[in-house]
């Protein structure tokens, strides 16, 4: 896995794997709830392993908006994800997360960049990574 790629390997791909997350996973909102992340962690027979998924509602804006928001997510967690990947928190676990929108949307946020979403998503990753510390 590269340190700071994100892999075919790294994203959730299965309608099976979103609905056990949706259905099984806890929610985690960041620090001024722009952001929110459903996370599902279980344990691996084989090796760790860290899957991420990016949404965004249809009532968040035109399909050019909510494309840039999901490049976005992308690009603040391929270059956040050394804080959750790392050996010592995922020792024979398996993590699964949808990041999504909370309060984003195009008539709020009219121009989005990665200095606005980048701090959000650094901050849900912390709280997940405390979350599987203490689990």
């Amino acid at each position: 896995m590269k340190e700071f790629g994100l892999s075919k390997k790294e994203r959730i791909k299965s309608k099976k794997r979103f609905e056990q997350v949706y259905s099984e996973g806890r929610t985690l909102f960041s620090q001024n709830r722009a952001l929110k992340a459903t996370f599902y962690v279980e344990e691996c027979k084989i090796n760790p392993l860290v899957q991420v998924a990016f949404a965004v509602h249809k009532k968040s804006g035109n399909a050019v908006w909510r494309n840039r928001v999901k490049r976005l997510l992308r690009e603040s967690f391929r270059l956040n994800k050394k804080v959750i990947v790392s050996e010592s928190n995922l020792y024979k676990k398996c993590v699964y997360i949808v990041f999504a929108g909370n309060r984003i949307n195009r008539k709020a946020n009219r121009k989005l960049y990665l200095k606005d979403i980048e701090p959000e998503v650094k901050d849900l990753l912390n709280k997940i990574t405390r979350e599987i510390k203490n689990a």
